[in-house]
């Protein structure tokens, strides 16, 4: 019997590596002759899928025991309309978890791992087979929720973008960013390979690189640079976001002063666009899915009006 017929739970698959092969060399065979050409195991790509595929037949049947459940692939999730008490489930990796949350608002979302012995997981708290106590629990409200600040570009232009870890404004190819930073009242015009602009649940990922290779170089320049200074990390939910400019380049009109920091919700950070062509801004990663940041173009870029909700 099922527990609610009200509430409906999205469950969050997406393609394997042997289905993005088959897609692109039309059979498993012709995706096989490939991969063991160029020296691979092709048996990885077998057991992954078949693991994967395994994880979301059980993941499917045991959630249709519960409620109603609609499946659908991430790559639907930019045109996906949720409904206000879906209850969403991501099958995948710790990206897959980032890049749902951002399209949800107020939904719960619960990470379950496919494959432990493959995928850490720090975003997976779940596996298939806890989905059957789990969910009742959650549909029941006796589950606690993790809380997630969001970062958020908004632009003169109409359009706006959400980030669970990072954003990244710059070019899209590699060359040079031009563009004017204000961080309150300091004010630089600067040439860069672009500006990454964190959460905290992204503070120990790509920021975290950053920070690391900073610290890595003043420490060769001889300076004391602080353990918490090159770590970089701070709370999921903190009600702030880092930011750091990489590879600014000093001229005679450009600067390299205002190159890290701290955006608050008093404190904004705006940047304007001065590059004629290819600027972009993307979020947690995925270049495909941007916004186009060119010549006048003023990005506002603050903490979200919303939080992710991971069920733990």
């Amino acid at each position: 019997m099922k527990i609610s017929d009200d509430r409906k739970i999205v469950l969050i698959v997406r393609p394997t590596r042997l289905d993005e092969l088959v897609a692109r060399f039309n059979t498993v065979q012709q995706a096989q002759f490939y991969v063991e050409h160029l020296g691979a195991d092709f048996g990885d790509y077998l057991a992954e899928h078949r693991t994967y595929r395994a994880a979301a037949a059980r993941a499917e049947s045991d959630l249709r025991e519960v409620a109603r459940v609609q499946r659908i692939d991430r790559g639907f999730l930019p045109n996906f309309v949720f409904g206000a008490d879906d209850i969403v489930v991501a099958l995948g990796q710790d990206g897959m978890v980032a890049n749902t949350l951002k399209y949800l608002d107020g939904q719960h979302l619960l990470g379950v791992n496919p494959d432990p012995a493959r995928w850490d997981g720090v975003l997976l708290p779940f596996r298939p087979e806890d989905l059957s106590k789990v969910v009742p629990e959650e549909l029941a409200g006796r589950r606690s929720v993790r809380r997630v600040t969001m970062a958020k570009a908004t632009l003169n232009t109409g359009v706006s973008i959400h980030a669970v870890n990072d954003l990244f404004i710059g070019p899209r190819s590699h060359v040079s960013a031009r563009y004017v930073l204000r961080v309150g009242e300091r004010e630089e015009r600067q040439s860069s390979s672009g500006i990454i602009v964190s959460t905290g649940m992204g503070s120990t990922g790509w920021m975290k690189s950053l920070y690391a290779g900073w610290a890595a170089a003043a420490s060769s320049f001889g300076a004391q640079v602080p353990p918490p200074a090159a770590n970089a990390a701070f709370p999921w939910d903190a009600q702030f976001l880092n930011f750091f400019v990489r590879e600014p380049f000093p001229s005679r009109t450009t600067g390299a002063s205002l190159v890290t920091g701290r955006i608050s919700p008093t404190a904004q950070l705006a940047i304007i666009s001065e590059m004629p062509e290819h600027g972009v801004i993307f979020s947690d990663g995925i270049e495909g899915d941007f916004v186009e940041f060119n010549a006048g173009t003023r990005a506002t870029i603050g903490i979200a009006e919303r939080q992710g909700l991971l069920v733990n």
